[in-house]
């Protein structure tokens, strides 16, 4: 992907985001892990409308963030962590002009275990 390509790329998936309900989803699949959770779950616990729902998981889907799998009836969604990884990427690719210590809060801050 191009610079130019990844920047188109990184702005699309930033305004998905730029919504409180399709952030709050995001995060609520990054929690869920790899195993995600069902569309219907994911409409019940944001308190949203299932229609409405499927509108907001589609545009995460579009921007690179999240993935579906139909499982019989239902739709099970998980996060694009490669999605994620490649967006964080782009973000912090220049950071720190070379002296890493500088982004050491950062990535400190980040915690896997909660």
């Amino acid at each position: 992907m191009t610079e130019v390509n990844i920047q188109v790329w990184a702005v699309d998936a930033l305004g998905a985001l730029a919504h409180e309900t399709r952030l709050a989803v995001f995060r609520m699949l990054v929690t869920a892990g790899p195993d995600g959770m069902i569309a219907g779950t994911i409409a019940e616990s944001a308190k949203v409308p299932p229609s409405t729902m499927s509108h907001h998981l589609a545009t995460l889907e579009r921007a690179g963030l999240v993935q579906s799998e139909r499982e019989s009836r239902l739709i099970h969604y998980r996060a694009d962590y490669e999605g994620m990884s490649r967006l964080l990427t782009f973000l912090m690719k220049d950071c720190c002009q070379g002296a890493p210590d500088m982004c050491a809060d950062i990535f400190a801050s980040i915690s896997c275990n909660g």
